[in-house]
C-alpha cells in the first residue's frame, strides 16, 4: 500500500496532466485503455495503481511515465538540484519494484532520471509503448541482473551493462536472479 500523500500527489499531478490536455475522464480512458472508474479513483487518491496502468495513462496522455511523477514545485523551490531526501519512491503493488525520479521535479529538460530497485523473481510488462516523438531509453544495471525484452528481442544485463532502446514496442523488465536488482532508466523525450 502506498503513503497517502504520495498516492494523492500522484492523482493530483495525473489530474493535471489531463486537464493541461483538455481531456474529459471518457476521452483519457478511450485514449489509454484505462476505465473512467479506474482513472477517477486514481486522481482522487483512492487507489494505488500499478505500474502497468500507470504506463497506460501516460501513453494516453502522451507523456513518459517518468512526467507522472514529477511534481512540479513551484516558486523559490524549484530549481536544478534534487536532493536524495526529497526524491520520492514509489512501489509497484504488482511486481514490487520500487522507482525513484532522481531529476529535478519540475525543471523542463529532455531528459530524466530514474533509479529502480527490482526483486528477485520479478517480472512487469508494458504492453504500450511510450507515446511522444522518439522516445529513447537508457537502462544501466548497477547491481544484479535484468532480462529486457523489447518486441521480439531480448538481453541479459548484468553489472555495468547499458542497453539503449527506442521505447516503440512492449516491453518486458525481468529479474532473474535471487537477489535485488538495481538498475538506472535515463529517458530523453522531447519538451512538453
Amino acid at each position: 500500500m502506498q503513503d497517502a500523500p504520495l498516492q494523492a500527489e500522484l492523482g493530483a499531478r495525473l489530474r493535471a496532466l489531463r486537464a493541461a490536455r483538455g481531456l474529459t475522464l471518457d476521452a483519457l480512458a478511450a485514449r489509454s485503455g484505462v476505465s473512467r472508474s479506474m482513472i477517477s479513483l486514481v486522481e482522487r487518491g483512492e487507489s494505488s495503481p500499478t505500474a502497468v496502468v500507470l504506463a497506460r495513462l501516460a501513453t494516453g496522455l502522451g507523456v513518459t511515465m517518468a512526467a507522472i511523477f514529477d511534481t512540479p514545485t513551484g516558486g523559490d523551490a524549484a530549481g536544478p538540484l534534487a536532493r536524495r531526501a526529497d526524491q520520492r519512491e514509489w512501489r509497484d503493488p504488482d511486481s514490487g519494484y520500487v522507482r525513484r525520479n532522481v531529476s529535478p521535479a519540475g525543471m523542463p529538460q529532455p531528459m530524466s532520471i530514474v533509479d529502480v530497485t527490482f526483486p528477485p523473481g520479478a517480472r512487469i510488462t508494458f504492453d504500450s509503448a511510450e507515446r511522444g516523438p522518439h522516445v529513447q531509453q537508457q537502462v544501466w544495471v548497477l547491481e544484479g541482473t535484468m532480462e529486457i525484452t523489447l518486441g521480439s528481442e531480448r538481453w541479459r544485463l548484468e553489472v555495468g551493462d547499458c542497453l539503449a532502446m527506442l521505447r516503440d514496442r512492449p516491453i518486458t523488465f525481468n529479474n532473474p536472479a535471487s537477489s535485488d536488482a538495481r538498475y538506472a532508466i535515463v529517458i530523453a523525450a522531447e519538451l512538453r
